[in-house]
């Protein structure tokens, strides 16, 4: 079976919302997949995005051959998406060609010059910014103007994700790419994040994690989804009662 390439036009681009505009719903990543079963809930579910790790270091690294497999089972409307962390330019376009890979999302040391590198033509890319303050966000949407969107973690000592949260106060209300949330998500808290961020996408891996960290647990990714779309409905009634 081939492996589809690239695909831009897709209704988790975040280049369909305008920037500075905010979604009428809120986009859901589900990131760290590892298991097939996994990756068929989280399209069973509505995610708009699946995640797929690519960083040694990280319990949920995968593979190009294993990373096919799973993109395989992905239909057109769910975007793959695969995190690097300080890799070799040459080394992330042949695994992103291999995959098929429709995202890349850089969360190491990587200049802007790595990542569009990195990059195949017309390939988008989402930057990480490890927040360690207010000004991280504002210092790292100059530096990245060819980054898709910038996705917000807590800063930590390692790479690929924190797996907790941050001070969302750090966030302006109004920015120039769209923002995808994440650090330390789960259903408890992300639909507060919803109400304060307003976040184009939410992404979420450890908050839905199984028994170990290679696996997810059904019952958490369900309950995350349904915790976004309360979230969107509230902000939804909101607007229509203002606008009354």
């Amino acid at each position: 079976m081939s492996v589809p390439g690239p695909r831009r036009a897709r209704r988790s681009d975040p280049s369909r919302a305008p920037a500075g505009r905010e979604s009428m719903r809120t986009r859901i990543k589900f990131c760290g997949l590892v298991r097939g079963e996994d990756v068929d809930a989280a399209v069973a579910l509505g995610a708009d995005a699946a995640g797929f790790v690519f960083y040694p270091r990280s319990p949920r690294c995968l593979d190009a051959e294993a990373a096919s497999a799973l993109r395989r089972r992905l239909p057109s409307w769910v975007c793959a998406v695969g995190l690097f962390v300080n890799e070799a330019p040459q080394r992330v376009r042949e695994t992103a060609a291999r995959v098929g890979l429709d995202v890349l999302q850089f969360h190491g040391d990587e200049s802007p010059a790595d990542c569009l590198a990195a990059c195949a033509p017309h390939q988008p890319y989402w930057r990480a910014v490890r927040m360690r303050g207010p000004g991280d966000l504002l210092e790292s949407a100059g530096r990245f103007g060819e980054a898709e969107a910038l996705l917000l973690d807590a800063f930590s000592d390692a790479y690929g994700g924190s797996g907790r949260p941050f001070d969302w106060s750090w966030i302006p209300a109004r920015r120039d790419k769209p923002i995808i949330l994440s650090g330390g998500l789960s259903a408890d808290s992300v639909g507060e994040a919803i109400a304060r961020v307003r976040p184009f996408a939410v992404d979420v891996s450890s908050g839905i994690q199984g028994a170990d960290a290679r696996c997810k647990d059904a019952a958490k990714m369900e309950r995350f989804v349904a915790a976004v779309l309360t979230a969107d409905a509230r902000l939804a009634a909101a607007r229509t009662a203002q606008n009354r």
